[in-house]
């Protein structure tokens, strides 16, 4: 309108690096980072207005080597206190943040090391030995290795290991911080708020890892989005418990948004149940997060490993937890409640930063029975602030009707949607495609607008015709009291195409269950069509290092079994194989 302006006075670039600013200032004294695990060295708490320091003298050292603006910077480490420094003192260097999978072997490390083209990776002494073969594999490409500099923290064995590095190049990074940094480095602040700040590689189950390119305006915004979700308040700082890794979408982008809030980073190097106990009765926590691979371990923790869960102080309440990846079966969020957490429900991709949808709760349905409440709370839910989510038919882009039946294919737009693939201008056009993010995942609307996923496009049962989704027949088989783990992909069939095989884990002490038995369980539950012909008992389920289940490895295993018999086919013909 006439006479308005646009200016330095109301308008400066969104950027998370403001949160530390803010934290350092406002909460200084308040503890930013500690670290737990069992058998850990102790390492000391850091206060807001020492985080801020470190992170300062770590652009300046970076500075110092020749980073400059929008320079890769990598980071191979586990969730350890570094890692929460790394996310701040690498944008203020100026510089786009890569934090690689910490599960990766060293021929796929050596391949994002090329396409990110790194000009330093900061290596967490406990994956040393494959960053070594990576820089190694790079070196023998004719490239230019990054510079190194070693995490040299302890791991949780009262010492760490010999290192074996005496011939090999490096920095350590507490010497680097201390030496080569100084607190009184000037902040490289973005010009434009849409710059790069973060690099994120997709799993690459499926095809090469893409790089998901993340903007200061985009982090900052889903930064905020998170902290509501996860109804962190300001007021009464989080204790979030880091259960999920700080490389998947920068920890769902809360490694930003504690510090909005002036929260505490409890840093878990090695999740297991007794880890996640200790941590929450030791110190104190009130948020943690997880794939529902997270939530098994913790439902299906011993006696041994369980400890009493402390209510946060000034608040009666559970400890929140929001659960993402995939869809968490409902059995599992019963006995979740049963323990004293309260389990938030969301959905999203790498490309939207993370999180994008919850399940957001209406207070009436508190007086619904448990088994119904579990069954709403699993559903993905509506949009939050960032964006906004659609099922449309991914041929004509209409909605689908929201009538809870018919299935359509999950888009998203909005100001938390990615720039981009780095150097893959071909996929970006692909996925934004019609101006929305298509994402491959199949779901209905409900009337109340309420979004759930039925299965991913690819994981889709074809059964004589009819559409079996694999998330509604795992729920089934979650009931089950004997059933840890369970996941379903399709097994070829001569006569029906394909037909549900079952991958299943027990509980301790279950081993006497058979495949009569969870199929009878199963079909008591389900319509015949859609009751597993195969069952296979395994140990364990594979996973990817942020805990969705794997399942190409275990089509390609039902699909080496190859086609039922026409013996087979008939009634007790549903035979199971136990591994």
């Amino acid at each position: 309108m006439e006479g308005t302006v646009l200016c330095t006075a109301n308008h400066a670039p969104l950027t998370p690096i403001s949160f530390l600013e803010r934290s350092a200032l406002v909460y200084p004294d308040r503890p930013a980072i500690v670290s737990s695990g069992l058998g850990s060295a102790s390492a000391p708490v850091k206060s807001w207005r020492e985080t801020r320091r470190r992170c300062l003298r770590l652009a300046a050292a970076l500075a110092a080597l020749g980073v400059a603006a929008h320079d890769v910077v990598a980071v191979f480490a586990q969730n350890v206190p570094a890692m929460c420094e790394l996310h701040f003192g690498i944008p203020m260097a100026g510089a786009v943040i890569c934090a690689l999978n910490s599960r990766l072997d060293a021929t796929m490390a050596s391949v994002l090391l090329q396409h990110s083209e790194a000009k330093v990776i900061f290596v967490d002494y406990a994956l040393l030995d494959v960053a070594k073969k990576a820089l190694s594999l790079v070196s023998k490409t004719g490239a230019k290795p990054p510079l190194v500099v070693l995490i040299k923290e302890l791991l949780n064995e009262s010492s760490p290991p010999d290192d074996g590095s005496q011939a090999f190049h490096h920095y350590e990074y507490e010497a680097l911080i201390s030496k080569d940094g100084s607190p009184d480095f000037r902040i490289r602040w973005p010009a434009d708020e849409n710059e790069p700040l973060a690099l994120n590689y997709t799993s690459g189950t499926t095809s090469r890892p893409k790089g998901v390119v993340y903007t200061h305006r985009g982090a900052y915004l889903n930064s905020i989005a998170t902290v509501i979700m996860n109804e962190m308040a300001v007021g009464t700082p989080p204790v979030y418990l880091w259960t999920v890794p700080m490389f998947h979408c920068n920890g769902w982008c809360l490694v930003w948004g504690v510090a909005a809030t002036g929260g505490t980073n409890v840093c878990l190097r090695k999740v297991t149940a007794a880890a996640v106990f200790d941590g929450i009765a030791r110190h104190r926590v009130t948020h943690m997060g997880g794939a529902p691979t997270v939530l098994s371990m913790i439902v299906n923790a011993t006696a041994e490993e369980r400890r009493p869960l402390p209510l946060p102080s000034r608040r009666e309440r559970p400890v929140i937890v929001k659960a993402g990846g995939a869809p968490p079966p409902p059995q599992v969020l019963l006995r979740m409640e049963a323990l004293g957490f309260l389990v938030i429900h969301g959905y999203g991709m790498t490309e939207t930063y993370g999180p994008a949808t919850f399940c957001a709760w209406k207070p009436e349905w508190d007086a619904l029975p448990p088994e119904q409440r579990a069954s709403l709370r699993a559903r993905q839910g509506l949009h939050h602030l960032g964006l906004e989510v659609d099922v449309k038919d991914p041929v004509t882009m209409r909605s689908v009707p929201a009538d809870g039946r018919t299935m359509g294919e999950i888009m998203l737009r909005g100001n938390t949607v990615t720039s981009g693939y780095y150097k893959d201008a071909a996929a970006t056009a692909e996925a934004l495609a019609g101006g929305w993010l298509r994402s491959g995942d199949l779901a209905v609307r409900h009337r109340d607008g309420y979004v759930k996923i039925m299965d991913r496009s690819k994981d889709i049962i074809i059964s004589g015709g009819e559409n079996i989704s694999t998330i509604e027949v795992e729920a089934a088989l979650f009931a089950h009291p004997a059933v840890a783990e369970a996941a379903v992909v399709a097994r070829p069939d001569e006569y029906w195409g394909e037909t549900p095989c079952a991958f299943v884990t027990l509980r301790d002490g279950t081993d006497a269950v058979g495949e009569e038995d969870v199929i009878a369980f199963c079909r008591a539950r389900l319509p015949r069509y859609m009751v597993p012909r195969t069952v296979v008992f395994v140990p364990e389920l594979p996973k990817t290092a942020t805990g969705k289940v794997q399942k190409v490895l275990l089509r390609n295993q039902a699909k080496a079994m190859g086609s039922k018999s026409k013996l087979q086919r008939g009634g007790p013909e549903q035979t199971t194989s136990k591994l």
